[in-house]
């Protein structure tokens, strides 16, 4: 097991971890949390090799990714960095990668009921205002459970606040600080429930926050 002491608040610079090779052939990990070795619970940036593929499979309790670089692609189309989509328990496929591609991937982690597939380009999808001068996009929300992305404009600080469900980030572009420390691009971050801080950025940041989805 890895990281899955839900009550403790964790942080990795995945730029400094090594890359872990995979059952397949092509395909690198960086583990973030992992409940065990090649199941269950399980959330890491993922790397195919140009050409690398995996046979058709499932997902039980689903899988949601979010694809950070390059294109990821299966029988239901090609998928360019900034796509975020959901597919839930039930949902087959044999995904590969012609050029390459890198990816946020969280298994196993989807409610009993969640069952839509969703995918949203965020390249093309325009942005809601939000607190202070947020921008907010959403992407997913069930049961108390939220996931969106959040951009931040040079300078701006949040209001010191607690995290009922917890909340878990990565750093898409940017920096984010709050008084525990600083985060910077490709840094995840988990702070569990009831949590607190007092979050800004001294530069634009970009990140991807769900929330509400971490009762230990």
């Amino acid at each position: 097991m890895l990281n899955m002491d839900l009550t403790k608040k964790v942080f990795i610079n995945t730029k400094q971890q090594a890359w872990v090779a995979s059952p397949h052939k092509g395909v690198w990990r960086k583990p973030l949390a992992r409940e065990n070795a090649e199941k269950g619970h399980a959330t890491s940036i993922v790397k195919f090799e140009a050409g690398a593929s995996f046979n058709e499979h499932d997902h039980p309790l689903g899988e949601e990714i979010l694809v950070l670089s390059g294109t990821f692609s299966d029988h239901t189309g090609d998928y360019h960095a900034g796509t975020y989509f959901r597919n839930p328990e039930g949902f087959k496929h044999a995904p590969f990668s012609k050029e390459g591609c890198t990816l946020l991937v969280k298994l196993h982690q989807f409610q009993i009921g969640d069952n839509e597939h969703v995918v949203i380009d965020t390249k093309n999808t325009l942005w809601s205002s939000g607190m202070g001068n947020l921008q907010v996009m959403p992407l997913h929300n069930y049961k108390g459970e939220s996931t969106a992305l959040v951009k931040w404009p040079k300078g701006e600080r949040f209001q010191p606040h607690q995290h009922f469900g917890g909340e878990e980030i990565f750093v898409i572009s940017g920096e984010f600080i709050d008084e525990h420390g600083r985060y910077p691009t490709e840094s995840w971050l988990r702070s569990p429930h009831m949590s607190s801080h007092h979050p800004y950025v001294e530069e634009e940041t970009v990140i991807l926050v769900k929330v509400g989805h971490l009762h230990g």
